[in-house]
């Protein structure tokens, strides 16, 4: 009897690319891999969240970040394979769609996925194991999966609903701890010096102006977070109170997607993402004392890799897969 055939492996394009893209309200962030999973190159640009920018300029964004990194390392744009575009604002189907369509009219890939940036801030995190992560960028969201590849959200309701904990919520409380200071219905506080410098307005009674310009965007008001941070290592009880909230709602969402995946027994990781989390134990204190009160083994942790490198790693082993007839 004949023995069964082997299955023959594809092997990819010489000098294929493949494309990595985290892309959010601020900036966008492409990685070129090899074949090999190594980095050939990045690029960056505005912001790519279809719902804030528009489908058209969040594509864009994309290709401007793409051609910066391939003009400056000499490689080619035609030689990308695959891509996985990670994006804010893509929750619907139907603007991933349009975000994919947009995309292939300008880079011929075999393959292109759209997912949600936290799908993939997680699998930077836990490389497709069970885990959590939680992103505090322009706004806020933490997404879960576990062992079964059941996946839970929370969080990631824009400036109007949600964002608590991200850099839009935190600006958002400091300004207002500034007009309330302002008016004398609040205590005093350094952030009324800070948001005046940062919005460049002549003082904290002329922020109203400045504030509601239309040049100013929800990056911009994110942006001013920053200070914020700064303003509670500095000592200021207003701004740390406002830190130390975030931290606790930023702890809630990471225990509602824990109870949703029945993790509360495991030793679960919970990458980490995004700016906001260089305010170091300032915020993780209160996050990790709020995640405990139900998961006691769980762990926050750095991610392994930046999110456009996950993503770029995902686009190569789909390819791969795809090409190998969905073999692992």
């Amino acid at each position: 009897m004949a023995s069964p055939a082997k299955r023959r492996t594809a092997k990819p394009p010489p000098h294929a690319l493949y494309l990595g893209v985290d892309g959010g309200g601020t900036k966008t962030h492409i990685a070129l891999l090899n074949a090999a999973g190594e980095l050939q190159c990045e690029g960056f640009a505005g912001p790519s969240n279809p719902l804030r920018v528009g489908v058209e300029t969040a594509v864009g964004n994309i290709i401007k970040a793409i051609n910066e990194a391939c003009d400056r390392s000499g490689l080619s744009r035609g030689d990308i394979e695959a891509a996985t575009l990670g994006l804010a604002g893509v929750r619907r189907a139907d603007i991933r769609q349009r975000v994919r369509e947009s995309f292939l009219q300008r880079i011929r890939a075999n393959r292109v996925v759209v997912v949600t940036d936290a799908e993939i801030a997680l699998y930077a995190t836990t490389e497709g194991k069970p885990g959590l992560v939680v992103i505090a960028g322009t706004g806020s969201v933490c997404l879960g999966m576990n062992a079964k590849g059941k996946t839970a959200i929370a969080g990631g309701w824009g400036p109007l609903a949600g964002d608590e904990g991200g850099g839009v919520g935190i600006a958002r409380q400091a300004l207002q701890a500034v007009a309330k200071a302002s008016d004398g219905r609040g205590i005093p506080t350094i952030l009324s010096r800070r948001a005046s410098e940062y919005f460049r307005a002549s003082g904290p009674e002329n922020l109203i102006v400045a504030i509601y310009s239309p040049q100013v965007d929800n990056s911009r008001i994110a942006g001013f977070a920053k200070m914020v941070v700064d303003a509670a290592a500095a000592g200021d009880t207003v701004a740390g109170n406002i830190v130390k909230e975030a931290g606790f709602e930023l702890g809630l969402a990471a225990c509602a997607v824990i109870d949703k995946l029945g993790l509360k027994r495991n030793k679960v990781p919970i990458g980490c993402v995004v700016s906001i989390f260089k305010a170091g134990e300032l915020l993780t204190g209160p996050m990790t004392e709020v995640i405990r009160t139900i998961a006691p083994k769980a762990y926050l942790t750095e991610p392994l890799m930046p999110p456009a490198n996950a993503a770029a790693l995902m686009a190569l082993r789909n390819a791969v897969n795809s090409k190998n007839g969905g073999a692992k």
